[in-house]
């Protein structure tokens, strides 16, 4: 994802706590730490989760083409104004 390569760059720090959500996002995308909500507007039906206080992940699940469970698509990563 170019957006996290860009912004790992800027804040080498924010590789753990990037890598940190996405395996909680992995375990459980609705899990209270991840603050997800789903979109509204033009992105709408994309999901949004917390990194940190300004960074966020937009995302989208998709189905499994195997299983009944969903797969999450990874859209983009950056700050709050960014990705919004």
């Amino acid at each position: 994802m170019r957006a996290f390569k860009r912004a790992a760059r800027h804040q080498p720090d924010l590789v753990a706590r990037v890598e940190r959500t996405l395996r909680q996002l992995g375990e459980d995308p609705f899990h209270p730490s991840l603050h997800t909500h789903k979109l509204k507007g033009e992105l709408s039906p994309a999901w949004a989760c917390t990194v940190d206080y300004d960074n966020r992940i937009i995302f989208d699940f998709v189905p499994h083409s195997d299983s009944e469970e969903d797969d999450i698509l990874l859209l983009t990563m950056g700050t709050h104004d960014e990705v919004y």
